[in-house]
């Protein structure tokens, strides 16, 4: 899967750019293998827009939008809403990666 990056009204560092396509990557994995994803950056109104979208295969498309004062902060929500919705969508709850001790049973 090759990310798709679409900037309109608007232009981004190399660097943003690279991890949005890293995010779309991490996420995809989330969702089991996507068909499509892309990033759409947009400026209007004095604030910038992220429109992220993962394809799953055999389910829908997950799209997550999310404004701020820049696309670093637009980015970074946009990923949480996506994460959240792909979560849902695929049936996984997020593991603890430590695990606390289990409440021993009384003897009997």
């Amino acid at each position: 899967m090759d990310p798709v990056i679409t900037l309109r009204h608007c232009d981004i560092a190399p660097d943003l750019r690279d991890r949005a396509i890293s995010t779309l990557h991490r996420l995809g994995h989330l969702a089991g293998r996507p068909t499509n994803a892309a990033a759409v950056f947009s400026a209007a109104g004095g604030l910038a827009g992220v429109e992220l979208q993962l394809d799953a295969p055999g389910g829908p498309l997950i799209v997550a939008r999310a404004n701020a004062a820049d696309h670093r902060t637009a980015l970074d929500r946009a990923e949480e809403r996506l994460r959240r919705q792909v979560a849902r969508v695929s049936g996984r709850t997020r593991v603890a990666r430590h695990s606390a001790e289990l409440p021993q049973r009384p003897q009997v």
